[in-house]
């Protein structure tokens, strides 16, 4: 393989990932139940520096301005014929942030779920959803991403439609699920379900993991229970920094940068090569979670308890599989940086 990411791969066994697009461009001014994908025409210079806080505070790769930027989501904003258009200055502003680092720095297509629920359960077919992430695909390729990166799915369906887009799109990528429902995706989904959905499709993931979901200490059940399954893959754990809070009629999230570093080494001692987090992750807690990546040693698998000790409960009981999770030796192996 030769693509970016790849090439990260073969010479580190762990890559900080960014954090929360949405958590900081509300803090920039974004407005609750405006288009952010706006933004990377509207305001360029907000875009670049979200890219660029992520990469001053350590990252290796970051996603780029594009989570909701396929038809039918901009649909919501009038902007369903803008796809080209947003997805493109997204990855361009990102290109430009990328290139003018001092390391290399990947640069990741974010591509959402499209909003909508498949067939049979609902009206979307797959040649449908196949057709909306093919046409943000190619715009992110021709905008100058690395790679696709497809998140917070649910349905395999849906998994499956960005799959065989990104294949047509001819691009390198990679996929997360949100785990949200009792260690399950909304849709159902176990983290087991999910290892052997990666390992039959046709045109695999460089990495696969899962993201968001109710907290960080849920993020971890569910990345032990994918390393559980021995896959060959790298794992992707991007968990939210904290529970979400309303205070004085905002959101805000209660994870300290402390708590992010203890979870960034957690994910990294539970299975995970690629880490990072997702909403309420600010530059700070990045910050932090590089350098106890980079400081503290690597450790034995954690308990259940240490996880819920150090991070804080968990907010089910089961991780959805049914019965606890397990963690057998890798197929992989691991290099070192």
């Amino acid at each position: 393989m030769s693509d970016a990411l790849s090439k990260l791969l073969q010479t580190r066994d762990w890559l900080l990932a960014d954090g929360a697009t949405g958590t900081n461009l509300f803090n920039m001014g974004l407005m609750s139940g405006d288009a952010p994908e706006f933004w990377n025409v509207d305001h360029p210079d907000r875009i670049r520096a979200l890219y660029r806080g992520a990469v001053e505070a350590g990252s290796d790769l970051f996603l780029t301005n594009s989570f909701g930027g396929n038809a039918s989501r901009l649909k919501l904003h009038d902007g369903q014929s803008r796809v080209g258009e947003l997805n493109r200055a997204a990855a361009e502003l990102g290109r430009e942030i990328a290139d003018a680092a001092d390391r290399p720095i990947v640069v990741a297509g974010s591509v959402g779920p499209t909003g909508d629920i498949m067939q049979p359960v609902g009206s979307l077919s797959h040649a449908d959803a196949v057709e909306m992430f093919h046409e943000q695909a190619e715009a992110l390729k021709e905008g100058g991403a690395d790679v696709l990166w497809v998140e917070t799915i649910s349905a395999p369906e849906e998994f499956r439609a960005a799959a065989e887009a990104f294949g047509l799109a001819g691009m390198p990528w990679c996929g997360t699920m949100s785990f949200d429902t009792a260690g399950r995706t909304m849709m159902g989904v176990t983290a087991a379900d999910m290892v052997r959905l990666v390992e039959a499709l046709p045109n695999r993931p460089l990495a696969f993991g899962a993201n968001c979901g109710t907290g960080a200490s849920d993020l971890l059940r569910t990345t032990l229970s994918f390393a559980a399954q021995g896959p060959e893959l790298p794992v992707i754990a991007k968990g939210n920094a904290g529970i979400p809070k309303f205070v004085e009629g905002h959101i805000h999230y209660d994870g300290t940068p402390d708590l992010m570093a203890d979870y960034a080494c957690l994910a990294r001692d539970a299975g995970a090569t690629i880490i990072g987090g997702c909403c309420g992750t600010m530059p700070e807690h990045l910050r932090s979670m590089r350098a106890a990546l980079e400081i503290r040693p690597r450790g034995e698998r954690p308990a259940l308890e240490q996880i819920a000790t150090r991070i804080g409960p968990f907010s089910s009981d089961s991780d959805g599989s049914g019965g606890a999770p397990k963690a057998p030796e890798r197929k992989r192996r691991r290099r070192r940086g």
